[in-house]
């Protein structure tokens, strides 16, 4: 059977990607979920694994071409003798219903809807996969909360199919080809791993009678057996070198990238399922494509990490003692075990799913960037009054209230226009200059959570447009409805800690960027001002800004005069600058 790989739908926005690389030559064997190219597009780069087990029998598509998403860019020959075995063995288990049905009619129909994945019998046409969609740097889940199309039905290209939810976002997922809705992998309410098969479309195929369903979870319990008992058989010829696993504590959550170093969707969801840290991961040789970690690098290390006798406690050996890691970042020190207190007095609140989230992009942030904070004061007393008086003229013309925060972010992007080496991200040894200025906004949710929607070409707008954005973003947020691609491709974030009456703060950056603004709450003090020569005590609106920066390719120097601009674009807003 020859099954087609198609260029994945990476966002929303993005119709089209270029083949890099492919890892596999035609006439290979590749495994179901083995990475075999390599694709980017103006957003994200990542690999594309083999929708199913087979030979790569031809690529369509050559390295440094550029398609459109549903677009075939290889074919994959399946195992004729696997695919006769899967036919002998299901009519085996075909007596076995009526017997079970005689006893109990109920037992022998209802638990087995639950399981069986629906399916029709569709004949001829070419096979693509629906995966689930990237919905946001941060996230590595979704739900399927509703399908929108049933089996057996036509649907055309980007045609809504299904609705799916994460943490901090719910929207729709087109159809990436047109064709018939052969058969619905992942049931209403169950959650999976990006990138994980969800449904297949066939192309030019003709629907018949619907074929008897097939029990999906004992075949993936099995599929996922021989797999991991090929790849351990493979692997066992070629051992892993001794490496250090940490005592506790470590990097649960794996980024795409990490320095130099990439991880494949797979590899994260193996390492994840299995406790396998980031740090153990910097150590792993592997024997990839320039050194990348495969499924049966890592299958192998887990397999002899498992299999090797505990150490014995021993009084921990001075430092020069240790192996070299192989990585130039230090290891995360173990936690020291501290007692907790129990009891009637001590309520135990498990973290939701976004809280964990959120710890742990939290965590990686600063393991990755060197966090640096520079604070600043700020007279905004032309803003107060500018707002005080044009507040209920704009709100009657815009429909919202008119915040301190456009004019905070419009200072932000002005200062970021002058000093442009902050918009920034690093991406190995290389430094990433983006030239559009991709405003992120942390916003609050009514839950307690935070998310960042970001304001896509911020630089083109004025500051009423900027209001616009924030008020839209926002109002979205707390009612999620943004859409995948309003929470990613941030190049700068803006945070206004002052909402709640803070004066100043230290922000964690919002990885992968390089810098992070601050602003704090506005508060009346005496200042000395020097009017004519003469020094007078005035009561003015001040308040704190800070910018936190990356220091490992932000210097003091440039996130002062960036800080400095923002000060100064501040202060110089008043009635006779400001036009909304």
């Amino acid at each position: 059977m020859r099954v087609e790989v198609v260029m994945p739908k990476m966002g929303e926005s993005l119709q089209e990607g270029t083949v890099t690389k492919w890892m596999k030559k035609v006439g290979e064997k590749v495994e179901r979920d083995e990475m075999i190219l390599e694709i980017s597009t103006d957003k994200v780069d990542t690999e594309v694994p083999s929708p199913n087990e087979g030979v790569l029998a031809e690529i369509l598509v050559e390295e440094g071409e550029t398609v459109e998403v549903g677009t075939a860019i290889a074919i994959i020959e399946t195992d004729a003798s696997e695919s006769a075995e899967s036919k002998t063995e299901t009519p085996k288990e075909e007596p076995k219903a009526p017997s079970e049905s005689k006893e109990n009619p109920k037992a022998a129909t209802e638990p087995k809807q639950e399981k069986e994945a629906p399916k029709a019998s569709v004949k001829g046409g070419k096979i693509t996969e629906v995966v689930m969609p990237k919905m946001g740097e941060s996230l590595q889940e979704g739900t399927v909360t509703k399908w929108l199309v049933k089996v057996g039905e036509n649907v055309e290209r980007d045609q809504m199919i299904l609705e799916i939810s994460t943490d901090k976002v719910d929207t729709e997922v087109p159809s990436p080809v047109d064709g018939i809705l052969a058969e619905i992998m992942v049931q209403e309410g169950e959650t999976v791993e990006v990138g994980v098969p969800i449904a297949k479309i066939s192309s030019g195929g003709t629907v018949g009678e619907k074929s008897a369903p097939v029990s999906t979870a004992g075949e993936s319990q099995e599929v996922k057996a021989e797999t991991n008992n090929e790849s351990k058989a493979e692997t066992k010829s070629a051992p892993q070198a001794s490496i250090t696993v940490p005592a506790g504590g470590g990097t649960k959550e794996i980024p795409p990238r990490d320095g130099e170093n990439f991880y494949s969707p797979l590899v994260r969801k193996i390492a994840q399922d299995n406790g396998v840290t980031l740090e153990e991961l910097r150590q792993i040789k592997g024997s990839g494509v320039e050194g990348r970690i495969n499924k049966n690098d890592i299958l192998d290390y887990i397999e002899n990490r498992s299999s090797a006798p505990a150490p014995k406690a021993a009084p921990s050996a001075p430092a020069a003692a240790a192996p070299k890691a192989t990585s130039t970042v230090p290891a995360t020190p173990s936690a020291p075990q501290i007692s907790l207190p129990t009891g009637d007095d001590v309520e135990v609140i498990p973290m939701n799913r976004i809280r964990q989230l959120i710890s742990d992009h939290m965590v990686y942030s600063k393991h990755t960037s060197a966090h640096v904070t520079s604070v600043a004061e700020v007279d905004v007393t032309g803003i107060v009054n500018f707002r005080n008086k044009f507040k209920q003229e704009f709100e009657n013309r815009e429909g919202f209230k008119l915040t301190y925060t456009p004019f905070f972010a419009q200072a932000v992007i002005d200062a970021i226009r002058q000093f442009p080496m902050v918009n920034i991200s690093v991406d190995g040894k290389n430094i990433l200059r983006h030239k559009r200025i991709n405003l992120g906004i942390a916003t609050a949710l009514p839950d307690g959570n935070l998310i960042v929607p970001v304001i896509k070409g911020s630089d083109m707008l004025n500051i009423t447009g900027v209001a616009r954005s924030i008020y839209d973003l926002a109002n979205r947020a707390r009612n999620k409805k943004l859409s995948p691609d309003e929470i990613q491709g941030g190049t700068v974030t803006l945070t206004n800690v002052g909402t709640f009456g803070t004066l100043f703060g230290t922000p964690i950056i919002n990885q992968p960027q390089c810098a992070i603004f601050g602003v704090g709450a506005i508060k009346k003090r005496p200042m000395v001002k020097e009017i004519e020569g003469n020094d007078l005590i005035l009561v003015r609106q001040m308040m704190y800004a800070s910018i936190t920066y990356d220091h490992r390719v932000i210097d003091g120097m440039l996130a002062g005069q960036t800080l400095a601009a923002v000060v100064k674009n501040l202060e110089s807003m008043n009635e006779k600058t400001i036009v909304i």
